[in-house]
């Protein structure tokens, strides 16, 4: 499913929410990232990325998201799907 990325602009509370949906790859993360950045050197708005619709993160993706949350001050919310998904995937036991 390709990724779709939906802006929401809240100016009374000076806020831009990015929601993603489908798959996520590093070129989208990439894409993502230059769009918020942009985004917020505009409009001046704090940046949220929505994660909750997301079917699939790749590994090349996460540290790119990871580095916009750290070093961009980008809120990053939606992701207990993703940590439930490895909580299962360690308790599940294994069959050899």
């Amino acid at each position: 499913m390709p990724t779709q990325i939906t802006q929401i602009d809240d100016a009374a509370r000076g806020i831009t929410i990015f929601r993603v949906d489908g798959e996520m790859l590093r070129e989208d993360a990439d894409l993502l990232g230059r769009i918020a950045r942009e985004t917020q050197e505009e409009s001046g708005n704090s940046i949220t990325i929505d994660l909750a619709d997301l079917d699939f993160l790749d590994s090349e993706s996460a540290p790119v998201l990871m580095d916009l949350e750290r070093d961009l001050g980008f809120d990053i919310i939606g992701t207990e799907i993703f940590l439930q998904s490895v909580v299962n995937e360690v308790e599940r036991p294994r069959v050899n």
